[in-house]
Formats: C-alpha cells, sequence, structure tokens
C-alpha cells in the first residue's frame, strides 16, 4: 500500500462491542502499509485518545482524532424507541485542531450523562 491512503474510520480496542485491534498492531501495520496518519472513531467514547495519540507519535504515525458518535434521530431526551435501531443513528466526525477536541469532548460527555439510552447518543441540538 502507497503513503497516500489515511484510514479515517478505525475502531480500536476501546471501541466498546465492536473493537478489537490492539494500538501496538494498529500503528504497526500502518507503519507497514506505509499509512503516515490514522484516525481513532470509536463508537460513542473517547476513552482511548490519549493512548492513542501518544503510541501514534512514538511510532511515526500523526493520529487523527474523532469518534463514532450515536445520533438520536430526534431528541437525545426522547427515551420512546423500542429498539436501539429506532434510538440511534451512526455519525463519524474528526476533530481539526484543539477547539475541535474541546468540542468533540462537550458532546460525548453530553451523550453520556443526557443522551444515554442504549447507547450515548447526541442530537442536532447538541
Amino acid at each position: 500500500m502507497s503513503g497516500d491512503f489515511v484510514h479515517l474510520h478505525v475502531h480500536t480496542q476501546y471501541s466498546l462491542l465492536d473493537g478489537a485491534i490492539k494500538l501496538s498492531d494498529l500503528f504497526n501495520k500502518a507503519k507497514d502499509d506505509g499509512m503516515p496518519a490514522v484516525a481513532i472513531t470509536d463508537h460513542g467514547n473517547m476513552h482511548g485518545v490519549i493512548q492513542f495519540a501518544r503510541q501514534a507519535k512514538a511510532h511515526g504515525v500523526q493520529p487523527i482524532i474523532g469518534c463514532e458518535l450515536y445520533v438520536a434521530p430526534h431528541s437525545r431526551f426522547d427515551k420512546t424507541a423500542s429498539s436501539i435501531g429506532e434510538a440511534t443513528r451512526h455519525l463519524v466526525v474528526l476533530v481539526k485542531n484543539m477547539q475541535g477536541y474541546k468540542n468533540l469532548m462537550k458532546l460525548t460527555s453530553a451523550a453520556h450523562i443526557e443522551g444515554f439510552y442504549y447507547r450515548p447518543r447526541v442530537d442536532k441540538e447538541l
């Protein structure tokens, strides 16, 4: 693989219920394939972001911070859906700078505190 590919949708070991790759394995593979950067887009959380960024830099790979948010179809406060499929949609977001990082932390925190129903959810209002 050439160095012009960057994986922008990766679920790590911190992506609850569906992540499998360990960070060291991810960065070794990225280096082997010549990827200059890799994104972290774990489902609904940012638990692994600090370790991800530190390990990426240690391996010479540019970290791209992000998250695959669960989005409530109406309001994050609406808890009447009868299934997970009715309660959430998915949206991958990537941060551009420190302000974006702070915004994403606020979104994921609010998703857990205010919007949790089956999954931590944000909504259009947020």
